[in-house]
């Protein structure tokens, strides 16, 4: 009885976290339905969804640990390991101390959420939050149980005092700087490094630590942002079930069979997976195993049927309702919808470029079996898509509902995690409470883990912008270059190094801010550098140390590393000649968009 209640204590944060992620789901929801029946809602009711996300992301955030989930660019240096997480929960022990300076301040000002709950109960969840991350984190410095009960307690401890004895004062940056790059190496999580830099940066000025916790409440509560946990638990769903098996059966159809009609489906399945998954890993993880006998079926190599599934994966990124692309809209300050249209026929060109520059076309001799002729079946087609019509109908819930006005976007994000649970829960009887449960413990830790980053980053980026990094940058560009299509080039260069080097979240945050005004500068319209930025960090899930694709793809495909590093070599070719494509032809991205505006007025 005691180990139960002992495991299940373990798995609180799980639990709230899912409890939170349901409520955000289930509050627009609830509002959709009560203003046309009783005239009005729950009170607050988005503003409270927001607060429900914050706790959500935090407590999401505390499992994805627990799972060891939280991202990080790998460890260089293993016997070194524990130097990283003790450094880490160090500066998670700095965090807890700054954002308990800010719920104290927000104490007094007693300022009331909903329904007499004070605003300042659900910001409480940072410091408890980073204070808990401390503690594990701590633990993992060392599998000897006394050390590592030593460290977990002694890391956020020495942080929390350093943080009192120097909050506000002025200190040096560069050691601060050489610390967290060795972090890094030792296989320290991104958004302590991120954090990190952060806090050495708001001490070198003596500015108060607190703001650090303000940007990372500010963006959890962002009004835009609870469509991301529930667009990425739909998809997830859809993951989770046979949705997979129904949709890669349409695509196969649609497109004849045979070598080149399977490749082509294959590639399009993978985008549009990832599009709804929220990450192209997850896509990975769900369709490997499914398309990569479908194309060793019909006679194609195996070293290219891994690179083909890995690299499509990654071009989901453009295709509504992507989370980078949402998120995105959310920094650059564009309408989600205009986003989701701009997206469309880059996404295609993309596609198109992989498959003809790329080489996956191209007819190999394979002496082992034939090649299979495509060959179209009307009645094939009919017989799959009647299949997964639920599954097909999914796009229209989540862009239509959006598109046409009748939701927000979180509203819509809740409508199509319903349409998910709904359809495969009741019209395919394949989703059930345990793997609900999955479902949701899944998002949070996703979602948790994306919320440190994106938080730690805006804190980043707040400094920067505050020191005017984006004129200085902008007049020393146009000093160098007057020339818009030079600019362009070098832009998508120096995105593909960032993509490399940079997980896809803490890149929006930090560099859309610092290159906006310079694309902006240079006549660039901010709906078009926002796909040209998305199609570079494309690029990047396929190069390490950040590109992620290639770890799922080693995992899942039982390759190596370096062999299926090398494997993806011409996609990244493929990739940038169609980023250069949409960088010099702007009405792809801005066409659709301006079109559909003059045809809706």
């Amino acid at each position: 009885m005691m180990g139960r209640w002992l495991r299940g204590l373990m798995q609180a944060d799980a639990w709230l976290a899912a409890l939170a992620l349901a409520l955000m789901a289930l509050i627009p929801l609830i509002e959709i339905l009560s203003r046309p029946l009783m005239g009005k809602g729950i009170d607050n009711a988005p503003v409270v969804v927001q607060h429900l996300g914050l706790l959500m992301a935090m407590a999401g955030a505390i499992a994805a640990e627990r799972f060891g989930h939280l991202t990080s660019l790998g460890v260089m240096v293993p016997r070194l390991y524990g130097v990283g997480q003790f450094g880490a929960a160090a500066i998670c022990g700095i965090l807890a101390w700054a954002s308990g300076q800010l719920v104290w301040s927000e104490m007094s000002a007693e300022q009331v959420l909903a329904y007499g709950m004070p605003v300042w109960w659900f910001q409480a969840s940072m410091p408890l939050g980073f204070a808990l991350l401390a503690l594990k984190l701590g633990a993992r410095c060392s599998p000897h149980l006394g050390v590592k009960f030593m460290c977990a307690l002694l890391a956020p401890l020495l942080g929390a005092c350093v943080a009192f004895r120097w909050d506000g004062e002025a200190l040096p940056l560069w050691p601060w700087v050489g610390g967290l790059a060795l972090m890094l190496s030792f296989g320290a999580p991104i958004f302590a490094v991120l954090g990190g830099l952060a806090l050495a940066l708001f001490w070198q000025d003596g500015l108060p630590l607190a703001s650090i916790a303000l940007s990372h409440y500010q963006i959890t509560v962002n009004p835009s942002l609870p469509a991301l946990p529930l667009f990425t638990l739909a998809g997830l769903i859809f993951a989770g079930t046979g949705a997979a098996q129904r949709l890669g059966a349409v695509f196969v159809a649609l497109f004849g069979g045979g070598k080149t009609g399977t490749v082509i489906a294959a590639t399009v399945l993978c985008s549009c997976f990832t599009a709804f998954t929220g990450g192209s890993g997850v896509t990975i993880l769900a369709l490997g195993g499914l398309l990569l006998p479908l194309l060793q079926g019909v006679g194609y190599p195996d070293r290219k049927g891994i690179s083909l599934v890995t690299s499509a994966s990654a071009l989901g990124v453009l295709l509504a309702p992507s989370v980078p692309l949402i998120m995105y809209a959310i920094i650059a300050r564009v309408p989600i919808n205009t986003m989701f249209l701009a997206g469309v026929i880059p996404a295609v060109v993309m596609v198109a470029c992989l498959l003809i520059f790329g080489g996956y076309l191209r007819q190999d001799a394979i002496r082992s079996e034939p090649s299979v002729k495509p060959v179209f079946n009307p009645h094939a087609l009919r017989d799959a898509a009647w299949h997964a019509k639920w599954e097909l109908l999914a796009p229209v819930v989540a862009i239509g509902s959006l598109g046409s006005g009748f939701a927000t976007p979180t509203e819509s994000a809740a409508l199509t995690a319903l349409y998910a649970v709904f359809t495969q829960a009741w019209a395919h009887r394949e989703l059930d409470a345990k793997k609900l449960g999955e479902s949701l413990s899944q998002c949070t830790q996703i979602i948790g883990g994306v919320m440190l980053i994106l938080g730690m980053a805006l804190g980043l980026t707040n400094y920067l912008v505050d020191a005017g990094i984006p004129d200085l940058a902008t007049d020393w560009v146009q000093s160098v270059t007057q020339n818009k299509w030079v600019f362009l080039l070098a832009l998508n260069v120096f995105l593909f190094a960032a993509g490399a080097l940079m997980e896809i979240y803490a890149a929006i945050v930090v560099l859309v801010p610092l290159l906006l005004p310079l694309a902006i500068s240079y006549g660039i319209d901010p709906v078009h550098f926002g796909i040209i930025f998305l199609a570079n960090m494309e690029m990047g899930f396929l190069c390490p140390p950040a590109g992620m694709n290639i770890y799922f793809a080693s995992a899942v495909f039982k390759q190596p590393l370096r062999t299926v590093a090398v494997s993806v070599a011409p996609a990244l070719l493929a990739i940038f000649v169609g980023t250069l494509l949409i960088s010099w032809l702007p009405l792809l991205a801005t066409g659709l968009p301006s079109w559909v505006m003059s045809f809706t007025r």
